[in-house]
């Protein structure tokens, strides 16, 4: 059994770089085969169980072999929160969506590559400006500050023309009178072994773990390490969401088929739709869709429960909106299913 928020403490400070990286976030005796090398979870969703506490609901937003690798990452930086993304630049791209529209980024001034494409342009669509600065110049960083400057971005060492930027100067001298602009290094190049900014001053960690850190060229993955709190539960929004038919004549005119997808809204509210799903055999309760297994869900618990309750009512996503995404298993065992549960919440 994975525990998902293992200690990242057990292994402390005063324990060095190449014991945490093999022990850290790899505790056989968190499953029950006791497997000394991590198991490798394939599943994209996962059965929900009522009353029961959900360490996992869906890939996107966790995934137990997962979170002991974000945990290693943790430790390997000496923070408290890791999160994995598809990529070293999704994971730039999460660090920029912690700020608003109209803020201003410092970046260093030698960011090539894609970090630099989304700098100089990709967050123009937010109304946000970058300027970019040497940052091997101290003084440079602190002039460059505007009132509305809320990320300094930097990259140590630099790519492709290996700067080496002093971390806790520049943390010092920005957060002497702007202590609420956040200061995120790009540790790619030097990696844990080497450097490590959260104990520098940083607030925030990037890597491209495709580089240095996988080593194997056979992943393509990004991470980002804090020990902030606030920014850790942000990010965390972020990993798990960067994205009778009305229209019943349309989809026969456009569609060669239909979806398996099919949404009701059972009588009655919230605990007629957990009586229906309860009860249900073969339907299992788990968000995603597109499986071989049949699924079902109360939208307004699991898949959408992060939408405004007002917006959500709105656009009809109700306490008794049931989905259920139709799988391969035979069709009269499915109906009976459906049957038995409905008359089981109807008696009731």
């Amino acid at each position: 059994m994975f525990n998902k928020d293992a200690n990242v403490k057990k292994f402390s400070s005063d324990t060095r770089l190449a014991t945490k990286a093999i022990h850290a976030g790899h505790d056989p005796t968190e499953w029950r085969s006791r497997a000394l090398v991590t198991p490798i979870v394939t599943s994209v969703t996962f059965a929900c169980k009522e009353n029961e506490p959900m360490d996992y609901l869906y890939a996107r937003c966790g995934n137990p072999t997962r979170s002991c690798l974000e945990r290693t990452l943790a430790a390997l930086e000496e923070g408290q929160y890791a999160l994995c993304f598809t990529s070293g630049m999704t994971a730039i791209t999460a660090v920029v969506c912690l700020l608003s529209n109209g803020d201003h980024i410092l970046s260093s001034d030698d960011v090539f590559g894609g970090s630099h494409f989304l700098m100089k342009n990709g967050v123009s669509r937010f109304q946000m400006t970058t300027t970019f600065v040497d940052c091997t110049d101290v003084e440079k960083v602190r002039r460059a500050l505007k009132s509305n400057t809320k990320l300094v971005w930097l990259e140590t060492l630099t790519n492709p023309l290996m700067k080496v930027l002093d971390i806790k100067a520049i943390v010092e001298a920005v957060k002497a009178d702007r202590p609420d602009i956040l200061i995120a290094v790009d540790n790619t190049f030097s990696t844990p072994v080497f450097q490590q900014p959260l104990n520098l001053g940083a607030d925030i960690v990037v890597h491209s773990l495709t580089k240095y850190m996988n080593g194997h060229c056979d992943v393509c993955l990004g991470s980002i390490v804090t020990r902030n709190k606030d920014i850790y539960q942000r990010l965390s929004f972020a990993q798990r969401r960067l994205e009778s038919h009305p229209q019943h004549e349309v989809a026969k005119k456009q569609c060669r088929g239909f979806s398996g997808m099919i949404s009701f809204y059972i009588r009655g509210g919230k605990e007629e739709a957990k009586t229906f799903v309860n009860n249900l055999r073969i339907f299992t309760s788990a968000v995603s869709l597109g499986c071989v297994a049949s699924l079902v869900e109360i939208p307004a618990d699991i898949s959408h429960n992060a939408i405004e309750e007002e917006y959500r009512l709105k656009n009809g996503i109700t306490d008794n909106l049931i989905r259920l995404s139709v799988g391969l298993e035979d069709t009269e065992d499915l109906l009976n299913d459906l049957q038995q549960a409905l008359d089981k919440t109807v008696s009731v």
